[in-house]
């Protein structure tokens, strides 16, 4: 079957108006993610990213539909309330680009143009102030996890792998959030180096890969640890209580992208969702089911004795992006109480 990004749009109006016909707590509907982009396909796969917003929050905030083994739709569900303050949205790293420039599925009553206009006021969206406000909310959330770190007692396991790769994501796409929106996990290192690139600080995406385990292996480890993952995607996917991610109609949206990283320019970017998705299935699989993610992540640098070592190269990188925040702040004459 031929897919195109056009015909997943349509797709997506359909099952948001279809949603709306039968559901009139939904207010609104909206499409964000990959689709927004020319090109969304990684590795011949994509997912349909559509936010609903109802009256009342729902009790599911996540739900994944299967189309194709190939393609999924990503349903995410919001409150009508988390709106109600557009000025505020502006300094929201995530809400605010999301609501910035989405294609909008689906309306109910006058409640999108509002929001959106709230969000736009001014063009301050993408001036300094505002900029750097949003930037400090996602370093300030890295950090916050980060100091969960330091009161490990015990061997790390999946949970601790999972807080380190957690606070890593937030540090590496507060420096995204400089040239952009945030960057989502399938393509985190992939589009990295160049976010990095643009604020004139390569040496960041060569910290995060190196933070990662990228200075520790090679395409072909990479490789060999796919079967085993699979495995444990699989199993993982039917335990109770398992991360929404890991569901059966993400299994080649991953796999199928790591593939294509393997393959292309910049190889060991497949590590991050092939170890970030393995470390969210160990955790709920028992110790005998764990030992294949285990010997990865030692392989890493991310198990074991060097876990601390590299919590402290974290706190690190944390500290020279806080820099880099008040040197853009100095140089752009904003205040650092406009940006707190």
């Amino acid at each position: 079957m031929r897919v195109t990004r056009e015909s997943l749009i349509r797709i997506a109006r359909e099952t948001a108006q279809e949603r709306a016909y039968n559901d009139h707590d939904i207010v609104a509907a909206y499409l964000t993610g990959s689709l927004l982009h020319e090109d969304p396909f990684l590795g011949g796969t994509a997912d349909i990213d559509i936010v609903f917003v109802h009256n009342n929050l729902p009790t599911s905030l996540r739900e994944f539909v299967k189309l194709t083994p190939d393609f999924h739709i990503d349903i995410s569900r919001r409150a009508k309330d988390q709106f109600k303050s557009p000025r505020d949205l502006r300094g929201d790293p995530w809400l605010g680009h999301e609501l910035y420039a989405p294609i909008l599925l689906y309306e109910r009553e006058k409640f999108f143009d509002f929001v959106q206009a709230g969000v736009r006021a001014g063009f301050d969206f993408e001036q300094p102030p505002l900029i750097l406000q949003r930037c400090r909310r996602m370093l300030s959330h890295a950090r916050q996890i980060w100091m969960d770190l330091l009161e490990l007692t015990a061997p790390p396991g999946p949970k601790e792998v999972r807080k380190f790769m957690k606070s890593l994501f937030h540090a590496v796409n507060t420096v995204a959030e400089l040239s952009g929106p945030p960057i989502h996990e399938r393509r985190l290192l992939l589009e990295f180096p160049a976010r990095a690139e643009a604020v004139q600080k390569p040496g960041l995406a060569a910290g995060a890969f190196g933070l990662i385990g990228g200075m520790e292996t090679d395409p072909q480890q990479v490789k060999s640890w796919i079967a085993d993952w699979r495995s444990a995607f699989v199993a993982a996917s039917e335990k109770p209580g398992v991360d929404a991610r890991i569901h059966p109609a993400r299994l080649n949206y991953y796999e199928k992208s790591v593939k294509a990283m393997l393959e292309g320019e910049n190889p060991i970017a497949a590590l991050w969702p092939l170890i970030h998705t393995w470390t969210l299935a160990a955790d709920r699989l028992g110790e005998a089911s764990r030992q294949f993610w285990e010997g990865a992540v030692s392989a890493l640098g991310l198990f074991g004795v060097n876990f601390e070592g590299r919590v402290q190269g974290l706190d690190q990188y944390i500290d020279g992006i806080e820099i880099l925040l008040d040197e853009l702040a100095a140089a752009n004459g904003v205040d650092s109480s406009q940006i707190n």
